[in-house]
């Protein structure tokens, strides 16, 4: 049998370490490798990863016949500060205006939306910011169609219905949730209460047609809108809850339909068959 293709033996192992070149190459890519998602998460991967492959490459490059190891050692270099580079490009790319910036730090990066997604968001509304002057309405009821969804971002708007003061809605809240919610993709309607400005206020807007495309597309953004849509509604509920009281002064829960349809008279009676009077106590 032919002696090259036999395995080579070690007969003895060399002295020393093979310095701190080598070790620090290692050390990097151990850090690297333990990098995040997301666009920063790559930036940090690929980041360390550079460095590691080309601490590689010099190791490699000091000693005789390790020809392979540096070529691998500084290709991977190469690959991976392309990617780095074509990252950082990325992210620069990915960005907004101090209103955009503003609604993604409130509304959607607690739920963990990545920039990118995001990016697909405000690509929806075309990036564009609404105004209304103070005293204008942005609905009136019983008129204006249900055709978008919208986001306050500056300002208050004051919710009325039949002349009746109902709640305020505040930056960063939905102006039209509970329309939203209330219609399926088919289905049309008009709102049910007046909401006009009580000072200059900014808004974003989507239209409710691009909007369900984009769902259709995009299935984690739909499950994002729906959670933070319900959510502002139960906020909003909420907020009308703590105003609302039967005819003695006791306040009644609004989640209920059967006690607010009650006449303040069957109320009282329902209230004292229940025999709840703790409760009435704590929440008069």
């Amino acid at each position: 049998m032919n002696s090259t293709t036999e395995p080579q033996v070690c007969e003895e192992w060399r002295d020393g370490s093979e310095g701190s070149v080598f070790h620090l190459a290692h050390i990097l890519l151990f850090l690297g490798f333990m990098g995040g998602s997301g666009f920063y998460g790559l930036l940090y991967l690929f980041t360390f990863l550079t460095l590691g492959f080309f601490c590689a490459a010099l190791w490699a490059w000091s000693l005789l016949c390790t020809t392979a190891a540096f070529l691998w050692s500084f290709a991977l270099f190469g690959v991976c500060l392309g990617q780095a580079l074509h990252v950082a490009y990325r992210l620069r790319s990915v960005s907004f205006g101090k209103e955009f910036q503003e609604l993604y730090s409130c509304l959607f990066k607690r739920l963990g939306v990545s920039l990118t997604h995001f990016g697909k968001i405000v690509s929806c509304c075309d990036a564009e910011i609404h105004s209304i002057s103070k005293d204008h309405c942005f609905a009136i009821e019983g008129k204006t169609p249900i055709d978008k969804l919208s986001v306050l971002l500056s300002g208050r708007i004051r919710v009325t219905v039949n002349g009746e003061f109902l709640h305020y809605i505040y930056p960063f809240q939905f102006l039209d949730s509970p329309e939203w919610d209330s219609l399926r993709p088919s289905e049309e309607g008009v709102f049910q209460v007046t909401l006009r400005a009580d000072n200059p206020c900014r808004y974003v807007a989507w239209r409710r047609k691009k909007l369900y495309l984009l769902f259709a597309k995009h299935r984690y953004i739909a499950k994002i809108f729906a959670l933070v849509v319900r959510n502002d509604i139960a906020e909003k509920l909420y907020s009308l809850n703590d105003k609302a009281f039967d005819s003695s002064g006791h306040r009644y829960d609004l989640r209920l339909p059967s006690y607010c349809h009650m006449p303040g008279t069957e109320l009282e009676e329902t209230d004292a068959f229940l025999q709840v009077p703790v409760q009435c106590e704590r929440t008069a």
